[in-house]
């Protein structure tokens, strides 16, 4: 039989026969390696791929990624009576034997299950399982897929390769999403793509009742919130902490040309920060310009970097860089309109 890498069963197929050759790693606190087998991490009940283990618990970011309209379920393991240091708000430092878990599914099938395993102190062991056609296995991928699935109609979901981990998670494969703000009790009504909280997800007040959280100087008194003075420039500057955060986050060269989306920041300064954002020139030039291209234009919606940049999908210019290939036209909505409803208003 002949088949494509370009397909997701084949990949499975082609990743299922080399692995078969390799030793079996169980779960452990602290791997050397992640299992070859996705039931082996310790997601499911043993002798399932589809009961997931009562110790990993569920959570919703308030403000999630787009993932070209993915499906997503997320878990988190934390081993009984460790704590996370919440000290530093930008950061939280969990303990060795933590697991994340993020299942994407697109038209109701499972794709790809990443996981985050920390290994050690100095850092967390990450990797992709991609699911075989029928949804029975899901194996470790040794490097990046491209066209794992067909999406729409001539673009394909790719699985990363250890280089796109890094480039998002940094060299020590931190996590992300799992912070004070997207952990929040005080949800946005109106987050793009916001998610469900359902009763057993996992929210700060639930880590703060089980005394996951560490110090007790960290825990906070009120839910996080963006400080924003209206509710469109709160919903507008969540997504943009969820998608664009992870680079954008004050550190580094990428510092001066664009406000800083952390989540602590917005927390602080919201209102500053969207402020900042307005007539910003960037190094980034639209095509066929040569005067400056602005962040956010005020006087031209359309031509401002933010939105041309989010429309766009060649990889030299596309926003976010990675992990989509099919623009987010709600986000591109919403933003367009905050724009011209609230950013332009006079006086401001």
């Amino acid at each position: 039989m002949t088949c494509q890498r370009t397909t997701l069963a084949c990949a499975a197929l082609l990743l299922m026969a080399i692995h078969r050759q390799q030793p079996h790693l169980a779960a452990s606190p602290g791997p050397a390696a992640l299992p070859v087998q996705l039931a082996d991490t310790g997601l499911f009940v043993s002798g399932t791929t589809d009961v997931v283990a009562a110790a990993n618990r569920p959570f919703s970011p308030q403000y999630p990624l787009w993932t070209d309209g993915a499906t997503k379920r997320r878990w988190v393991y934390i081993p009984q009576g460790a704590t996370i240091d919440a000290g530093n708000p930008r950061r939280w430092e969990f303990p060795v034997g933590t697991r994340f878990w993020k299942e994407f599914s697109f038209a109701g099938r499972r794709v790809e299950t990443r996981v985050l395993w920390k290994a050690s102190e100095s850092g967390w062991l990450a990797g992709s399982y991609v699911w075989n056609q029928d949804g029975s296995d899901a194996v470790l991928a040794s490097d990046g897929i491209t066209g794992a699935v067909e999406i729409i109609p001539g673009r394909q979901h790719n699985i990363p390769s250890g280089a796109d981990c890094a480039a998002c998670h940094g060299t020590t494969r931190a996590p992300l999403g799992f912070n004070p703000l997207q952990l929040s009790d005080d949800r946005d009504p109106n987050a793009i793509h916001g998610e469900p909280l359902t009763k057993e997800m996992m929210t700060v007040r639930t880590l703060v009742d089980e005394g996951v959280l560490t110090p007790a100087t960290a825990i906070p008194q009120t839910p996080a919130r963006i400080s924003a003075r209206d509710p469109q420039t709160r919903t507008i500057l969540g997504y943009l902490s969820g998608n664009c955060g992870a680079c954008h986050n004050g550190d580094g060269q990428i510092s001066a040309q664009v406000p800083s989306f952390a989540s602590a920041d917005l927390m602080d300064d919201g209102d500053g920060i969207a402020r900042r954002m307005m007539g910003q020139p960037t190094r980034w030039q639209a095509p066929g310009r040569t005067d400056g291209t602005m962040l956010i234009d005020p006087s031209s919606p359309d031509q401002s970097a933010l939105l041309l940049r989010m429309r766009s999908r060649k990889p030299s210019s596309q926003m976010p860089p990675l992990g989509t290939v099919v623009q987010d036209q709600q986000a591109i909505t919403a933003i367009g309109q905050w724009i011209s409803e609230v950013v332009r208003q006079p006086g401001d």
